[in-house]
């Protein structure tokens, strides 16, 4: 079977950085409902279609394409008083909070802690790179009424309720 709109694809992929270090990469394989419901970069459902189980992949996506421009005004020194005194805080440590400026719910990471302040970065630790993105198709079958009416893949790799 063919990847077409409102097929179920399941996959193993690999993210390289611009180094060809892998950063991220499937133990068991992921699981999304293709046809324009960003369960994946459209750059790679783009690369997917039409392809079947064995086929692969091997995207280039820029920042624009993936993770976004690394942006500096994301990057915050906070004083380490309004954090919460029962969180013992540590580098690499993730935690949501609303952006005063717009009001977002932001993910900030721990990126470093110093002289009583707290340096956190809201944007994705893949920010402004370029991304390799390499993909084996394991299995493609025809999505259910449920998961095209909720929009994502269900079952073992996909999105359970």
């Amino acid at each position: 079977m063919q990847i077409a709109k409102n097929t179920v694809v399941s996959l193993h992929y690999e993210m390289l950085d611009s180094n060809n270090t892998v950063v991220d990469k499937t133990e068991e394989p992921i699981s999304y409902l293709h046809g324009g419901y960003d369960g994946i970069f459209p750059l790679v459902e783009e690369a997917l279609h039409d392809k079947k189980a064995g086929d692969k992949v091997d995207v280039l996506l820029t920042p624009d394409d993936a993770f976004g421009d690394y942006e500096a005004e994301l990057v915050r020194a906070e004083p380490m008083d309004v954090f919460p005194d029962d969180v013992e805080m540590s580098i690499g440590m993730v935690f949501e909070a609303d952006d005063p400026d717009t009001g977002d719910v932001l993910l900030f990471r721990v990126t470093d802690i110093a002289d009583g302040k707290v340096m956190v970065d809201a944007n994705h630790p893949l920010a402004g790179q370029t991304i390799r993105f390499i993909a084996t198709v394991t299995d493609v079958k025809v999505a259910s009424a449920e998961e095209i009416s909720h929009g994502h893949a269900h079952g073992a790799h996909g999105h359970q309720h």
